[in-house]
This record gives structure tokens, C-alpha cells and sequence, in this order.
């Protein structure tokens, strides 16, 4: 609800990471990076939901679920050079650093 507050995501997959399990992380990955503030606040909205996510392992490409205004193009670019190893520096992160057991959720905060 504050335009001063940030979000960031890190990913702790509980599973092997392969491009097909994966799709949604790198969306959320590809959004952040190519997307402005309100198309990535809704894209994320939108990929947050179960729905997504079972449409996603049918079959449907995640540029089917691209919302109106976003750049369509800037996001496919991002979205299929993302390699795997940006997500397993994620999960090595997450369990080296932060001591997160695989697939574990925490929330971090550095507030005033």
C-alpha cells in the first residue's frame, strides 16, 4: 500500500530446478527486471494464482499470461535467456546464508 516499500524475491525450490519446473520463477525473475511498477505489480498478482500455475503445467506459454501495457517483447527477451543458474544461486543463498531448509518460506525485513 506504500510507494516506499520494496520487494524483492529470492527463490528456494524444494525440487531439482529444470526449465520446466521453473517457469513461473523465471516469470516473476523476468517481470522484476523489464517491467515497470504497476504491469509487474498486477503480472505478479496474476502469476501468484493457482490457476496460473496449473494453466502453466498444461502447456500454455507464460507470454499467454502477459497482462495489457506490458512490453511483451523487453519480457520474452529476459524470459528465454534466463538461465537456471541465477535460481540455484537463489537456493544457494537461501540455504547457505539464511539457513533455509529446501523449499523453505521466510520473510525478510529491513525496515526503520
Amino acid at each position: 500500500t506504500s510507494s516506499h516499500t520494496r520487494v524483492g524475491i529470492l527463490n528456494n525450490p524444494s525440487s531439482k530446478i529444470r526449465e520446466d519446473n521453473t517457469a513461473i520463477a523465471r516469470g516473476i525473475l523476468a517481470a522484476f527486471l523489464t517491467q515497470n511498477n504497476s504491469n509487474l505489480k498486477s503480472f505478479l498478482s496474476k502469476l501468484s494464482k493457482e490457476e496460473t500455475a496449473k494453466s502453466l503445467a498444461a502447456g500454455t506459454k507464460i507470454i499467454k499470461l502477459l497482462i495489457p501495457g506490458m512490453d511483451g517483447d523487453t519480457f520474452e527477451k529476459k524470459y528465454n535467456t534466463l538461465g537456471l543458474d541465477l535460481i540455484k544461486t537463489h537456493q544457494m543463498f537461501c540455504q547457505e546464508v539464511l539457513k533455509l531448509l529446501p523449499g523453505q518460506m521466510a520473510v525478510i525485513s529491513n525496515g526503520r
